[in-house]
């Protein structure tokens, strides 16, 4: 037994899978019956945690106490370790598609040849003789034992096998996909040619065992902590693509709705009924809402709206230079202070025959806002100095201080 100061905290690498597992949970309940590949993606991730909560010496030792055999442990985490190594395989089947039967096919001669293997290494265990136990080196410590030679061999070499082909197509896809996806990729691949550093490495010792020498270091020292490393990398890559779009959803959301503010505070003199929503309620939602209320004040303002007031301040805009986008959200900004003042002196606008209806603000017709950019609009409400000097134009306001809804 190895001493306790090269002892490698198996329980990272798994408790970092475990999450990724936790995380991709809601997905999977959801889409369990009806998407093979959640069901591969959830099933690869508690197979590959299994193998680093039944790898650690403490669960090997008590495995061993509980079944009265020594050793036992070995062809329960190699058995653990075989099934990943499908998982993996089948992930791949299902991702890169195809012919439905030729998917299924594929994914039965993946199950036959490793339930093969597993059958194999408890076949092979159960003929080998191994009476002391190993909890950290049982590879080169049995390398020319008999039966178990072929049971370390057989788990190998259908690691490597799996995290090979596993590496290659994954390395195929990354030419296909951008963004987070790619960048899950990108890990994925790092993560599996680890895998095949660490099998390299075992393998080296056990053939240099073959040999007569040494190299035993190698496979207690060096391949555990390259294990754990490859989990890492195996975890952040399945949950990178889900939690980087997750992120960048909320930020994306949070700045529309802090750049909103100002024109909820414009509109604040509306009494729209707005339900206040709870400070945990997600930020979606929290958008949503923001923008409504802005919808539901400018639906109240139509009564108010001069459609050449629009289109005076759209003249000025454009002649100063301004954008076309700029220039309409700054002439946007200017008609709703208008329409504002309007409402505050309780002046409807009436317009002329000719002049349309005083919606075409919401509208789209001549000198109205189609589908207005709200969020640019909150922006010249809040910064452009025409705004400021059409506000001032028509006097102080009276505003609240803060939005909080």
């Amino acid at each position: 037994m190895t001493s306790d100061k090269y002892y490698i905290p198996y329980f990272i690498p798994a408790a970092i899978l475990t999450l990724a597992f936790v995380i991709r949970l809601p997905v999977m309940m959801r889409f369990w019956r009806n998407d093979p590949n959640v069901r591969n993606v959830g099933g690869l991730l508690l197979l590959g945690s299994a193998v680093f909560y039944f790898g650690r010496p403490e669960t090997i030792a008590a495995i061993n106490r509980g079944s009265g055999i020594s050793n036992f442990a070995a062809p329960v985490v190699y058995t653990v370790l075989t099934l990943f190594c499908a998982a993996c395989l089948v992930m791949i089947i299902h991702w890169r598609g195809g012919d439905p039967r030729r998917v299924r096919r594929t994914t039965w001669t993946i199950g036959v040849i490793y339930s093969a293997v597993v059958a194999g290494l408890w076949v092979t265990f159960a003929f080998a003789d191994v009476p002391v136990e190993r909890l950290r080196d049982l590879d080169t410590y049995y390398a020319n034992t008999p039966w178990m030679r072929e049971h370390i061999l057989l788990y190998l070499l259908a690691h490597t096998t799996a995290c090979a082909i596993t590496s290659v197509v994954t390395w195929t896809w990354l030419r296909q996909v951008s963004g987070w996806l790619r960048a899950g990729l990108v890990l994925l691949v790092i993560g599996f040619i680890l895998n095949l550093a660490y099998d390299t490495v075992k393998l080296i010792a056990v053939v240099s065992r073959w040999a007569g020498d040494d190299l035993d270091w190698l496979s207690t020292y060096v391949a555990p902590p390259l294990a754990s490393i490859c989990a890492l990398f195996v975890a952040v890559g399945f949950i990178l693509p889900h939690a980087g779009e997750a992120v960048q959803g909320f930020c994306v959301d949070y700045r529309q709705y802090r750049s909103l503010g100002p024109f909820v505070k414009e509109l604040a003199v509306l009494d729209t009924g707005t339900i206040r929503l709870s400070r945990r309620a997600p930020m979606s939602r929290r958008l949503v809402q923001r923008r409504t209320r802005i919808s539901d004040g400018l639906l109240r303002l139509q009564p108010y709206m001069d459609p050449e007031v629009r289109l005076a301040a759209l003249d000025e805009a454009t002649g100063r230079g301004e954008a076309p986008a700029r220039a309409a959200a700054t002439a946007d900004a200017v008609a709703v202070i208008a329409a504002i003042h309007r409402l505050r002196l309780g002046d409807e606008f009436a317009p002329e025959p000719e002049a349309g209806d005083a919606a075409t603000l919401l509208t789209g017709a001549p000198g109205g806002m189609r589908s207005p950019d709200l969020v640019a609009v909150s922006r010249a409400l809040r910064r452009s100095p025409a705004v400021l000097a059409h506000r001032a134009r028509y006097g102080p306001a009276d505003h609240p201080e803060s939005v909080t809804s």
